[in-house]
């Protein structure tokens, strides 16, 4: 009986063995790039893919600058390619064939106008706002009127240049006015469409003020051909000024554009973190130097810097009211179906998966 026990025994301990050690040599489970993406966990693509990104080196396009340098790309198998278009009237015809998967959109009235008449591009992120109190984007004014101009109303009589207007300039300049209390009638517009023949005209006399963009303006003053007047958050707090395009066929590949989505937005935390906490600043500026126009280090530390929103998050119905205010004007042609060409959902996803911005310290 003893012998008959020990075997039994013996027996169901190698079948338990048996089980353990398969239990122990069993692969672990695939998981599939969706199947991470639902479960909070982003793996690179299986399979190196390219992404083009039209983008002419301007300072707004720092998270793909940024996302490059410090292989965030690179985490998720994506590799990037910039080029450059002539004009957006060449560039938006390819974004929406697919030709490229990504671009940098100013709002203008011909921008919501290819869309109206059915270029199929989507509107996903921010690539540029202004900060409070910092605006890259905003008014100067000629030495000559420091002690004329100190208030908007004191515009009026004014030659104010402005670039364009059926653009985020003129947006801008009818926002300026109504806050001064003043109408179009009240001051004298110039139209110079190259913002660095501003500065001549202002140094000169030709015009008293003018709305300028960075860093020509922080070239201007330390030339002494003007100084900053106000800031454009004062009348328009919120204006998105420029924005992150995709194709339609970038957005229907839900692997890619996530991936690209999270490493962009991680180029724009560590701007963020550089330019307003001070964080590792000298390394981005030194990324920024590499791949924008402004070659001197020193002009980014006095320079008001393009605003990045850290989560991508725009401002959806300042972009429906310069939509409205084009149209007012007689600019636009058609309708726009916003449902459709403003898609946030991506930039939320990716937000889900990093979890929200907090800022670096030092």
């Amino acid at each position: 009986m003893k012998v008959g026990w020990l075997a039994v025994v013996l027996s169901v301990a190698a079948v338990l063995g048996g089980c353990a050690e398969k239990e122990q040599s069993k692969p672990e489970p695939v998981t599939t790039p969706s199947e991470e993406a639902e479960t909070g966990q982003l793996t690179p693509l299986e399979k190196r893919t390219k992404v083009v990104i039209a983008e002419d080196g301007a300072a707004s396009g720092a998270g793909f600058y940024i996302a490059k340098e410090r292989g965030y790309f690179d985490d998720y198998n994506i590799d990037v390619e910039f080029t450059d278009f002539a004009n957006s009237d060449d560039m938006l015809p390819a974004l929406a064939a697919g030709e490229v998967s990504i671009a940098g959109g100013v709002s203008t009235a011909s921008f919501f106008n290819a869309i109206a008449q059915g270029i199929d591009v989507r509107i996903i992120a921010d690539k540029g706002h202004n900060m409070p109190g910092e605006s890259y984007f905003s008014f100067v004014i000629g030495n000559h009127m420091k002690d004329v101009i100190k208030d908007y109303p004191d515009f009026k009589g004014k030659k104010i240049a402005v670039s364009s207007r059926n653009s985020i300039d003129g947006y801008i300049y009818e926002e300026m006015l109504k806050h001064a209390g003043l109408t179009e009638g009240d001051v004298e517009y110039v139209h110079i469409a190259d913002f660095g023949a501003m500065l001549g005209a202002i140094d000169s006399g030709t015009i008293d003020a003018a709305l300028n963009i960075e860093p020509l303006i922080a070239q201007g003053i330390d030339k002494g051909f003007h100084v900053r007047f106000g800031d454009a958050t004062d009348y328009a707090p919120e204006s998105q000024i420029a924005m992150v395009l995709a194709s339609p066929q970038f957005m229907e590949d839900k692997e890619l554009s996530l991936r690209f989505m999270a490493a962009y937005l991680q180029g724009v935390r560590d701007y963020n973190d550089a330019f307003f906490e001070e964080v590792e600043e000298d390394a981005i500026i030194d990324i920024m130097v590499k791949h924008t126009a402004l070659k001197d280090a020193e002009l980014w530390d006095k320079v008001f810097v393009t605003g990045l929103d850290p989560d991508g998050k725009m401002f959806v119905d300042d972009i429906k009211k310069q939509y409205d205010m084009y149209k007012a004007n007689g600019a636009i042609i058609g309708d726009i179906d916003f449902d459709k060409a403003i898609d946030t959902s991506l930039a939320e996803k990716a937000v889900e998966l990093l979890g929200e911005y907090e800022a670096a310290t030092k």
